[in-house]
C-alpha cells in the first residue's frame, strides 16, 4: 500500500522553528521530486518548496531562507525544517510525489501531485 504520513506538527511561538517529517511506504522516495504543500483555513493549498532526486530544491519566496528541505533516502524519509516561523505560515500541511523535476511553474500546480499525505497541522501563535 502506498502511503505518506506527515508528522512533527504543533503550536510555536512566532519565530520559533518546527521539523516535520513525512515518511513514505510502499514505494521509494529515490525516483520522485517530493514536494511540500499548505492549506491555510479558508484558502487554496499552495505549493511550498520541492526537493528533486539530485538534492535540488526550490522553496516559494515567502519561505526562502527560513525553510529548509531534506532527505533521508535511507529511512524513505524527506524532512521541512522550518525557522523563524510567522502566524501566516500557519496551516495543515502534505507531502506528496511527483515523476517531473520540481520548479517553480511545477510547484504552483496541484494536478501533477500525487500520493497526499493526511497532513499535519502547524499553527504559529503567541
Amino acid at each position: 500500500q502506498v502511503q505518506f504520513v506527515e508528522s512533527g506538527g504543533g503550536l510555536v511561538q512566532p519565530g520559533g522553528s518546527l521539523r516535520l517529517s513525512c515518511a513514505a511506504s510502499g514505494f521509494t522516495l529515490d525516483y520522485y521530486s517530493i514536494g511540500w504543500f499548505r492549506q491555510a483555513p479558508g484558502k487554496e493549498r499552495e505549493g511550498v518548496s520541492c526537493s528533486n532526486w539530485d538534492g535540488s530544491s526550490y522553496h516559494i519566496d515567502s519561505v526562502k531562507g527560513r525553510f529548509t528541505i531534506s532527505r533521508d533516502n535511507a529511512k524513505n524519509t524527506i524532512h521541512l525544517q522550518m525557522n523563524s516561523l510567522k502566524p501566516e505560515d500557519t496551516a495543515v500541511y502534505f507531502c506528496a510525489t511527483d515523476l517531473a523535476v520540481c520548479s517553480r511553474v511545477r510547484l504552483s500546480r496541484l494536478d501533477p501531485w500525487g500520493n497526499w499525505g493526511q497532513g499535519t497541522q502547524v499553527t504559529v501563535s503567541s
